[in-house]
């Protein structure tokens, strides 16, 4: 039997004009665009609020993420992300920590097209010392027009109970549009959908989100502010999970958001503000 342990987390990516000297602008030209290896890492905190028929609750967040692209020729490229989310509720703390790794084919000028896997671990108090955690795997594309880009996922993945044999099925989906007002300042909003199967039952969570990110010229410094809304509903109960984070990102390898996005660390994977391990 499973009992389910409310928790935590998400949280939640530039190109830039180049003078060029008359004298060997080739040259310099081809140095500029030689694929390197880019990434950022950023750290955010917050507050989650759950709000349920008639009663609601308040907690803590915080937590940060690492991502390094790969370029491993012209248009191949592989991507790592480390990222760890812990709550604090009611003097408790729960927490979820996991990677993630990318491998795909991008053109920056149209399209990007790979596939993902991740693998996130549970921890915190009363887990009596289980290990939960749970895998995904899926593909994702990106399609890029001038200053903005489509992005979407699908995946599959199973959480899971060390010592167990039993699972549980998920499945997901989500869609984000990024729109690059300028190429230091970028809006997302994000929509998706996922299901947890409880033998009989389905935990289904619909999710919206909207994200602000400015970045200061010529540093690798950008803040950000996100809002996100997970809908949850099973078996003729629902609740819905608001989470407010602000954030600062240090960024290296790229020049500008817009950069970033088309010749960088641009993948990224959902994030949910709940955690949903489970214990026996």
């Amino acid at each position: 039997m499973y009992r389910f342990i409310l928790g935590v987390a998400i949280a939640a990516t530039a190109t830039s004009a180049f003078a060029a000297d008359a004298v060997a602008p080739i040259v310099m030209d081809q140095e500029v665009a030689a694929p390197h290896i880019s990434g950022y890492v950023e750290a955010y905190l917050g507050g989650l609020y759950v709000t349920v028929p008639g009663d609601h609750a308040s907690a803590t967040t915080a937590g940060g993420t690492g991502r390094v692209n790969f370029p491993i020729d012209s248009r191949w490229n592989v991507q790592t992300d480390a990222f760890v989310d812990s709550l604090w509720v009611q003097g408790q703390n729960f927490y979820g920590y996991g990677g993630a790794v990318h491998g795909y084919w991008r053109d920056p000028s149209s399209y990007a097209l790979g596939g993902f896997a991740t693998i996130t671990g549970y921890g915190g108090d009363n887990f009596s010392g289980e290990h939960i955690y749970n895998f995904t795997v899926g593909p994702e594309a990106q399609v890029y027009f001038g200053n903005v880009t489509l992005y979407g996922q699908v995946d599959y993945g199973q959480l899971r109970a060390s010592g167990s044999s039993e699972h549980l099925d998920t499945w997901g989906g989500r869609g984000v549009v990024r729109y690059f007002a300028q190429d230091n300042l970028r809006f997302d909003g994000e929509l998706g959908y996922s299901t947890i199967s409880l033998g009989g039952e389905h935990l289904n969570t619909v999710t919206g989100a909207l994200q602000a990110m400015y970045r200061f010229s010529g540093t690798p410094l950008s803040v950000f502010g996100r809002y996100q809304l997970d809908h949850l509903s099973a078996g003729g109960i629902s609740e819905n999970i608001h989470k407010y984070v602000i954030g600062v990102r240090a960024s290296f390898g790229s020049d500008t958001l817009l950069d970033e996005d088309r010749n960088g660390a641009t993948m990224d994977t959902y994030r949910p503000n709940i955690i949903l391990p489970f214990g026996g």
